[in-house]
């Protein structure tokens, strides 16, 4: 696999912090990675984006931002309040795989969830995962009502031919309630794809080598990690009282 989509259920969900881990697993296994954010929102010139989170988790990789756009809005919609050129399929496409010609491993990053509209023509992540045949990982949240928007995002996906290579839980509680425990369990049947990553809450706040640490514990086997959720449901729980 050289290129890899990296959505999420929706804003805040944690995409960023599971793309710095499965950049982090394959720069230490020798890699060579490149991580494409198509349209960063929300943020002005002079501050940092999610790329900066990046590269200060993962360590040093190709970085690329097409656009940047000051409003917190779906990048065609920011785009068009400030004039500026929107960000297309066709674009995102092509650079990623100019890319995917000099590194092992192309992750692309969306803004919002799948289809969050890049441009005036409805173009959106999903278009990019078909035109370049590329997986697509899903970033969840871990309580209620994701298992809606992880099967809404998951049947998107199949509708379009496009292959889910799993699930990834963004944002881990430290205590995680009965539906975070149950959630384990119903997001691979909500997604019809594995459960292949559990991000713990404020791993994102860590340096470089913890967060490597954390991110091989994390994420499972093909991402570079060593999750088992099997395991980690086991050990959840011996950990977790009766009445829970």
């Amino acid at each position: 696999m050289s290129v890899l989509v990296i959505t999420g259920t929706g804003t805040g969900v944690g995409k960023t912090v599971v793309t710095a881990g499965i950049a982090a697993l394959a720069l230490r296994s020798g890699r060579r990675v490149a991580v494409l954010k198509p349209a960063q929102t929300g943020v002005s010139a002079a501050e940092p984006g999610d790329l900066d989170d990046v590269r200060r988790l993962a360590g040093r990789l190709t970085t690329r931002e097409l656009r940047r756009f000051p409003d917190p809005l779906a990048p065609d919609t920011a785009a068009r309040r400030v004039g500026m050129p929107a960000v297309r399929p066709s674009e995102i496409a092509q650079v990623a795989g100019e890319l995917a010609d000099t590194h092992d491993l192309v992750l692309i990053e969306g803004a919002g969830g799948l289809l969050v509209r890049f441009d005036d023509a409805g173009g959106t992540l999903a278009d990019v995962a078909w035109s370049l045949g590329a997986p697509v990982v899903i970033v969840a949240e871990a309580g209620l009502g994701t298992l809606n928007h992880t099967a809404l995002t998951a049947e998107a996906l199949r509708g379009r031919g496009i292959i889910c290579d799993g699930v990834v839980v963004g944002s881990w509680p430290a205590e995680p309630d009965l539906a975070c425990l149950l959630n384990l369990e119903d997001l691979p049947v909500a997604s019809g794809a594995p459960l292949i990553g559990v991000m713990p809450a404020g791993a994102g706040a860590l340096d470089a080598a913890d967060f490597a640490m954390v991110a091989r514990a994390s994420l499972a086997p093909r991402l570079g990690g060593d999750f088992d959720a099997d395991e980690f449901a086991k050990e959840l729980a011996a950990d977790t009282p009766p009445e829970a």
